[in-house]
């Protein structure tokens, strides 16, 4: 009897085993049908009263978009800027007709997008709105001012000449105190507050050397410049001064009426002398 029970008590388990089985998995399931079709992904929660409506993309970033996924199937391991590369090419041979449906959906958009904007600043007040319109400005200032900088290092413009306490600090980073950055600069800096006199004549010495370098490398860079005909990105106390129109016809003016009066002058003396 005892291997019957033995045998019988198997079975049950294997039974209860199958029906844990299954309902985890129906659990599962069902668990997975809700989330499809009942749980909204959280990017499709983002609200537009938290800030401004997102600008919409142009034609060329659609199809970027597009064919993001099959570049990088093809090519597993690519790197984003060969990705864009490889975009950017199959972008320049398409024909217009091939564009059409790219350009056409992003003017929809940016035609959503300005209703969605004139909806989003009705509500603002009046000082919301006007922050907005100041955060947008730094935007765009901070936007130029990383191009400009993008051009300049593009056209090989010399970096500035350092202080001493810079160089002191680009010497002895790798030991100094302190695990953060932060901590390490802040250690320096005292380190750079008790440095003795004489060892400070050093980094001082080097700092004026530095700037004798800028001031040659910049000054052939600027000529550099004018020559190839961007004169924009030169200091001005550094291009040819040009003298004033009005300020050389006034000086011609003033010659003949003075060369007159001193004719003047010379017949009235000759006339009293004769006298």
């Amino acid at each position: 009897m005892a291997p019957f029970g033995l045998m019988t008590a198997g079975a049950s388990w294997l039974a209860k085993s199958f029906s844990v089985f299954s309902c985890t998995s129906t659990l599962a399931r069902c668990s997975s049908v809700l989330s499809a079709t009942h749980i909204t992904p959280v990017k499709y929660l983002s609200s537009q009263a938290s800030g401004p409506p997102k600008k919409p993309e142009n034609g060329y970033l659609r199809f970027l978009v597009q064919q993001r996924p099959d570049i990088t199937r093809h090519f597993p391991g690519i790197k984003p800027v060969e990705i864009i590369r490889k975009v950017a090419g199959q972008w320049r041979m398409l024909t217009a007709e091939q564009k059409k449906p790219f350009d056409e959906a992003a003017q929809r958009a940016r035609q959503q997008f300005k209703v969605d904007l004139q909806r989003y600043q009705a509500l603002l007040t009046a000082d919301q709105f006007q922050q907005e319109t100041q955060e947008k400005k730094q935007r765009l200032a901070k936007r130029r001012s990383t191009i400009r900088k993008r051009e300049l290092n593009t056209l090989g413009k010399p970096k500035r000449n350092r202080i001493p306490v810079n160089i002191f600090v680009s010497e002895h980073y790798a030991e100094a105190r302190g695990l953060t950055p932060q901590d390490k600069l802040k250690s320096l800096v005292q380190d750079w507050r008790v440095l003795p006199l004489h060892q400070k004549q050093i980094y001082t010495q080097l700092a004026q050397d530095d700037k004798i370098r800028y001031n040659n490398e910049i000054r052939s860079w600027e000529e550099h410049m004018v020559e190839i005909g961007r004169p924009d990105l030169v200091r001005e106390k550094i291009l040819p001064t040009k003298r004033k129109p009005a300020a050389k016809a006034q000086t011609i003016k003033k010659g003949p009426k003075k060369l007159l009066d001193t004719a003047k002058k010379a017949t009235a003396s000759k006339t009293v002398r004769s006298k």
